[in-house]
């Protein structure tokens, strides 16, 4: 039986990781695509007409036939779909949102960068290394704040800003970053570790990584 979402990403992608986080919490089925980057496969004529910006991830919704990207938006979309992580009303996907847009402003640059810089993606030079490293604790520090105070960030239940920010911090590690002085953000880590279908950064295929 063909599965009703496609998700075509690379195994190294944060962005990729969180949308399979989401499906995988909700408990779908979905086919994977794992795209060559270093080939240019995410600039391909087939690919560019999924996903116009040449970027993953890219999700393909069967039911609806809508092509969706940019990591946010998808989550956005399937938790509308799905019914599911959305938040309490309108304030609960509204202070959702907030939180998605602050994750992007501030933790996902310096930690994703970071991270990129020690795999040997990306080569930046030492004060650009030591702003994206006080810039990344000064962003985990908020976090800390905040989720000493709640179990989840946007209400009493996980909905997709725990989603899309985990798919950030789960990073912090290879990026350098020490969660061990963030007690309550390895907390909620656990909390969310312990969902039903949780995935791990590694469980998405890795075909076609080299």
């Amino acid at each position: 039986m063909s599965k009703r979402f496609t998700l075509s990403g690379f195994w190294l992608s944060g962005p990729t990781y969180k949308v399979g986080l989401m499906l995988s919490l909700c408990g779908e089925d979905f086919a994977y695509h794992s795209l060559n980057l270093r080939a240019g496969e995410h600039k391909s004529p087939a690919f560019l007409a999924k996903n116009r910006f040449g970027q993953v991830p890219a999700l393909e919704d069967a039911k609806t036939g809508l092509s969706l990207c940019q990591s946010a938006a998808i989550l956005e979309y399937l938790a509308a779909e799905m019914g599911k992580f959305h938040g309490d009303g309108a304030a609960g996907a509204a202070r959702a949102r907030e939180w998605m847009y602050w994750d992007f402003d501030r933790l996902a640059g310096p930690i994703y960068r970071s991270r990129a810089q020690r795999l040997g993606i990306r080569a930046y030079n030492q004060p650009i290394m030591e702003m994206y490293w006080a810039e990344g604790n000064a962003a985990l520090k908020v976090l800390e704040e905040a989720l000493g105070k709640t179990d989840w960030l946007a209400g009493a239940h996980p909905t997709i800003a725990d989603i899309d920010v985990y798919g950030v911090a789960a990073y912090a590690p290879q990026a350098g970053f020490d969660l061990a002085a963030y007690p309550a953000i390895a907390a909620w880590m656990k909390r969310l570790e312990a969902l039903p279908g949780f995935i791990g950064i590694n469980d998405l295929p890795k075909a076609t990584q080299a």
